[in-house]
């Protein structure tokens, strides 16, 4: 099952620039939480401190707490490396391993994580993450070639399977399908739907359609002006928000009149 995810007082830096300032939300076990707001207003920032990828970026720091299941995510001695291991991460920009191939992609945390693993469990993980991602059909007769070799959307899909066979508790994804045809849209969107009985999904999208069809609660971020941190300005289940929002910014950008 998925865990709740309960974010106190969140500032994020990097360097001098305080980029995110003062957010609290709660994100629900086992729903679809979107991210929504315009560009630069720290929804990528937020996303990324729940897993800690943030640390990455030479410079960042964090105040205030991550919690995951009452668990200080940046507590005293909590490895980066196993918040990970419970958190997984699907990027904007696909990022197949270049030298594994398409079935080592999607074993690839397996292997991390030194879990030990059959031939015949490994076959039946890798078919039932493929499927899931629906490709499946499209490279189960090539599944020892590079997964570099696949086209973008596939590639996409791939690392979606990839992050999937772990079995995180939580599941991020940070526009996973900006770069994908429809049909592969709505094929992710129906993945989405279906492992949020398993994990807890929070995503950032641009798309106010896709945030709509896929998103239990929507939380909508935005700047209080140029170059100040961004900020949850408001948050609210996904009719609501969609329907009747509470708040005249967040109707504003979600109908387009925003700016």
């Amino acid at each position: 099952m998925g865990q709740g995810i309960e974010i106190k007082n969140l500032n994020v830096f990097y360097g001098d620039f305080h980029a995110v300032q003062d957010v609290n939300i709660s994100i629900a076990p086992n729903k679809v939480t979107a991210f929504i707001g315009p560009s630069g207003c720290g929804k990528t920032t937020v996303l990324r401190t729940i897993n800690r990828m943030h640390e990455l970026t030479p410079g960042a720091r964090v105040e205030g707490q991550v919690l995951l299941e009452g668990h200080d995510l940046y507590g005293k001695g909590v490895d980066p490396v196993a918040v990970r291991r419970d958190v997984g991460m699907v990027f904007q920009k696909a990022n197949p391993f270049p030298t594994m191939s398409i079935r080592d992609n999607v074993l690839a945390g397996i292997h991390l994580n030194k879990r030990r693993i059959s031939k015949s469990d490994a076959d039946e993980l890798v078919e039932w993450a493929l499927r899931g991602a629906n490709l499946w059909d499209e490279v189960k007769d090539r599944l020892d070639a590079p997964g570099i070799g696949l086209s973008g959307g596939q590639q996409q899909r791939l690392c979606i399977a990839r992050a999937v066979a772990v079995h995180p508790q939580v599941l991020l994804m940070d526009e996973p399908c900006s770069a994908l045809d429809p049909i592969s849209t709505l094929a992710v969107e129906s993945l989405i739907d279906s492992l949020k009985r398993d994990y807890t999904i929070v995503i950032v999208t641009h798309n106010m359609q896709q945030a709509a069809r896929v998103a239990d609660y929507t939380a909508f971020f935005n700047l209080r002006a140029p170059g100040k941190p961004g900020h949850l300005e408001y948050f609210a289940d996904t009719e609501t928000m969609f329907n009747n929002p509470q708040n005249e910014t967040a109707a504003r950008y979600i109908s387009g009149r925003f700016g």
